[in-house]
């Protein structure tokens, strides 16, 4: 699929890699993207910058009713960014309470799937289009540390695969991108090499050119998904060993 002129919606949009997706979409020709965000005013700064090529929406993808509200402002969409997640830092076991993990996946999952579902009959009317999930190498093996967001992602992923065998007939590609370290607010608390938000919207523009079922957009994701074809078992064991560690370091 060409992006040139192209019309896109980007859930968390306002900034992070969501906000990495919307310039990367204005670089690459877009003819404009909706920039989804609970809050409006956040996503004021893409909307100076880029004028009527930025169109701020207000979107929580867990409210039914602005997922339906969206959907019906942004008939023109081509292309669908899910990228809105959530990180709770919480642990499965050791968490006072449920609530981080079923946050996690009423973002993260639910939240995915209400925009796929709600966009589905746009993007038929429109072509067929495309879909790019956001997920993390948390996808591909389990990070203890990181709670309930990595059985999260991977729920996601196999959504992914779920919803692009169910809308084939309509011609909708459908990427699910693994995405390893980068720098985003979400990842402050990571040391080491991190890759920019733009890199990420810029490999999922080539996803989407080069109809991708799955992309990995970094090096770290490219390291995950090797160490765990190599040797899955010690691979885990070794990322257990990350619940010990005072700071985390990508390596790098």
């Amino acid at each position: 699929m060409d992006i040139e002129g192209a019309v896109a919606i980007v859930t968390g949009a306002n900034r992070g890699i969501g906000e990495g997706f919307v310039r990367a979409f204005i670089e690459a020709g877009a003819e404009k993207v909706y920039v989804g965000a609970r809050n409006t005013a956040d996503a004021a700064h893409l909307v100076d910058n880029f004028g009527d090529r930025a169109i701020a929406v207000a979107l929580d993808v867990t409210d039914g009713a602005q997922v339906a509200a969206a959907a019906e402002m942004c008939s023109d969409v081509s292309v669908v960014v899910n990228n809105a997640g959530v990180f709770t830092d919480r642990l499965l076991i050791a968490a006072d309470d449920m609530s981080g993990a079923r946050q996690e996946m009423e973002v993260n999952y639910f939240g995915t799937l209400a925009m796929c579902r709600a966009f589905a009959p746009i993007l038929a009317a429109n072509g067929g289009g495309a879909i790019v999930n956001v997920l993390s190498a948390a996808a591909l093996v389990d990070i203890p540390n990181m709670g309930g967001y990595g059985p999260s992602k991977t729920a996601t992923r196999f959504l992914s695969a779920g919803v692009r065998a169910e809308l084939a007939d309509q011609g909708t590609q459908v990427t699910a991108l693994i995405v390893g370290s980068v720098e985003t607010r979400m990842s402050a608390h990571v040391k080491g090499r991190k890759e920019q938000p733009i890199d990420v919207g810029r490999a999922g523009i080539k996803a989407i050119r080069h109809n991708l079922d799955e992309m990995d957009t970094d090096w770290m994701a490219t390291k995950v998904r090797a160490s765990v074809a190599l040797d899955p078992k010690g691979y885990e064991r070794r990322l257990a060993e990350l619940l010990k560690a005072d700071v985390l370091d990508t390596g790098r």
